[in-house]
């Protein structure tokens, strides 16, 4: 036979009840939580979402992020018009207008952006055309230059490049190759003269004997947005509280990445704690002593709370229309949706 007291009675019924709502809040923690894909590049300026998903970010916004990685822009634009990916960050391109054009794609923030007194995008030669002569940008007319394809983020700078040393990418050969890894090999072989990459890229590759350092992007287009956070347009218009969530989570790695790698507000405990956190995603499969140096490299600023450079993202689109790459009747309000983030 059992004895129970009220009061031992009275804490069973508590437990239980207790105990209840744990399994009861658990289950509608699952049952919101919202599935997602984000898109990324395995690049130092991609942290803010590695970031958000090893600190919880997304969980605490009730999002379950799955990540697909890319080699280029435009695959990772035609992905989340598809529908295999929900969220990308990465660099504008011909083929992300072109869907937003047909309404498939809306740019909803800013990433990565070029900003004075913080190295950033680095133009590079091999060491056969320095050697020849390219010892500055003002000297890649009649030179070839590495792009991934015409459209991408490559071919812009080129033409920015040219345009303020008095010239045009008419005046250069563009090589188009596909992959960054590509582009890497054939500027070391010199099968391309020059190319422009960021940071933790440029100078990995040029601490060695093959690639030479000549200028850096900022000079020629010191307001560069370089990589805008953008959804398909179904989700933007249609699921604007997911929108906000991930923005939200989103945020807060970029700020956690920028306090420890760009301010250094953290001191060097932080600066590791960042950088072994972002060696899972980067240069995974280097040690981490040769990782470490590469990605503090690749430190620039993301953007507070994934704010736009609307007028650098509007000179951009205007390039495109102007390199007949995208339908000049494409309005800026077909490619970014300004509901979300601050405008500048």
């Amino acid at each position: 036979m059992i004895s129970m007291t009220r009061r031992s009675l009275h804490k069973t019924v508590l437990g239980g009840l207790a105990a209840l709502m744990t399994l009861t809040g658990s289950a509608v923690t699952a049952v919101a939580a919202d599935k997602i894909t984000v898109g990324a590049l395995r690049f130092t300026s991609h942290a803010p979402s590695f970031v958000a998903f090893e600190k919880g970010y997304f969980t605490d916004e009730g999002l379950e992020v799955e990540f697909k990685f890319f080699q280029a822009a435009q695959p990772m634009a035609v992905a989340i018009a598809s529908g295999d990916v929900d969220f990308g960050i990465t660099a504008i391109s011909g083929g992300l207008i072109n869907l937003a054009e047909k309404g498939a794609i809306k740019v909803i923030g800013g990433a990565l952006q070029e900003e004075p007194g913080i190295d950033g995008q680095i133009i590079l030669v091999s060491k056969a055309a320095y050697d020849d002569g390219v010892t500055s940008p003002a000297q890649l007319k009649g030179r070839s230059f590495g792009i991934t394809q015409a459209g991408s983020s490559f071919h812009y700078m080129a033409s920015k490049i040219a345009e303020k040393e008095g010239f045009s990418t008419s005046d250069m050969k563009l090589v188009p190759l596909q992959k960054v890894g590509a582009i890497i090999g054939a500027l070391k072989s010199g099968q391309v003269d020059s190319w422009s990459i960021v940071p933790h890229i440029a100078k990995a590759i040029s601490a060695g004997p093959e690639i030479m350092q000549i200028g850096m992007v900022a000079d020629y287009i010191p307001d560069y947005q370089v990589t805008t956070v953008f959804t398909s347009t179904e989700i933007a218009e249609n699921k604007p509280d997911l929108v906000k969530r991930f923005l939200a989570a989103f945020s807060k790695g970029a700020d956690d990445f920028n306090a420890a790698l760009v301010d250094k507000t953290e001191g060097e405990e932080g600066s590791v704690a960042m950088v072994e956190l972002i060696h899972k995603y980067v240069y995974a499969d280097r040690p981490f002593e040769k990782a470490a140096p590469s990605i503090r490299n690749g430190a620039m600023r993301i953007n507070k709370n994934a704010a736009l450079n609307l007028t650098n993202v509007t000179d951009q689109l205007d390039w495109f229309k102007s390199e007949g790459l995208v339908k000049d009747s494409i309005a800026i309000e077909t490619l970014v949706n300004t509901d979300y983030v601050e405008t500048f």
